[in-house]
């Protein structure tokens, strides 16, 4: 019978435990953590997200700013902003929203940001402490990932691990925590220039996919009882009050009964990326305090 790895359940129970973190943190006299959150545009799915993100703040006790600019934003009045919040003690944690305008370079962007505080762990120096196994911020979607599964108690260890896509924000990150020591996965990574992609995913206990293609991955190109973590999620028109309906990069319903374990689009990662975002901050606020 396959399992449905829920994100959403999942990470519910986790948010619960970072506020009960919150609140014995404030019962002992400390201020509540604060994740600030900037907003370039009127991209739909990006005001979504960061609109769920303060509800999640709201909810574990987080104190949340988020700045919404016009579309028209300068790259240097982006920077300044950024360069204030850098230097406010008060914030815990930043988030730029991507994608940002195409006039403005988001490489420079995250560069800009304060290590210390870059919570969504694309800023260069966390990203390398990743790479030489320090302690740093895990982007949060692989986080909210590696997360899930072991939370649900998916054996990686010597496993063959087959990631789809090698974006610096969620690929790689990926690739590298599944091969870590701990988890011990053999990792092969796929992308646009893979030839015969389903020759690898054929042969793999884990497939992660983030290729931001809907149906991408189908049932012929999975072996029985593999794991499954679908990481996309695009917005596809549909005749229905909305517009448009959810759609991750795997044929889901084909998929799953082929599958030992898999990820629902919506109600999987998403959620988990989420959490990965406050147990960021909360990381951030703890090493600000010296609390163990």
């Amino acid at each position: 019978m396959t399992t449905i790895l829920d994100g959403k359940s999942l990470a519910l129970s986790l948010r619960g435990k970072v506020k009960a973190e919150v609140e014995t943190l404030k019962a002992a006299g400390h201020r509540s953590p604060h994740l600030a959150a900037i907003l370039v545009g009127n991209d739909g799915a990006s005001k979504t997200y960061v609109n769920s993100k303060e509800k999640d703040c709201e909810y574990v006790g987080f104190e949340s700013s988020v700045y919404k600019l016009s579309a028209d934003t300068s790259e240097e009045a982006l920077l300044g902003l950024i360069e204030t919040i850098n230097k406010n003690e008060q914030i815990d944690g930043l988030i730029v929203q991507l994608p940002v305008p195409k006039h403005i370079d988001s490489i420079k962007i995250i560069e800009s940001i304060n290590p210390a505080i870059d919570v969504d762990g694309f800023h260069t120096l966390n990203v390398g402490k990743l790479a030489i196994n320090e302690d740093t911020y895990i982007s949060a979607t692989p986080f909210g990932v590696i997360m899930m599964l072991e939370e649900y108690g998916i054996d990686t260890r010597g496993k063959h691990c087959v990631v789809i896509g090698r974006s610096n924000i969620v690929g790689r990150p990926m690739s590298i925590l599944m091969s870590q020591a701990g988890r011990d996965a053999t990792v092969t990574v796929c992308h646009r220039y893979t030839k015969d992609i389903g020759a690898f995913t054929r042969i793999a206990d884990i497939v992660i996919v983030a290729v931001g293609i809907p149906d991408f991955l189908t049932a012929d190109m999975v072996k029985e009882g593999a794991t499954i973590v679908d990481i996309g999620i695009t917005r596809v028109d549909a005749d229905n009050k909305k517009g448009y309906v959810l759609k991750g990069d795997v044929d889901y319903e084909a998929v799953k009964e082929k599958s030992g374990a898999i990820t629902p689009v919506p109600g999987g990662v998403g959620p988990m990326t989420r959490y990965g975002l406050l147990h960021n901050t909360l990381k951030s606020f703890k090493k600000k305090h010296n609390i163990a």
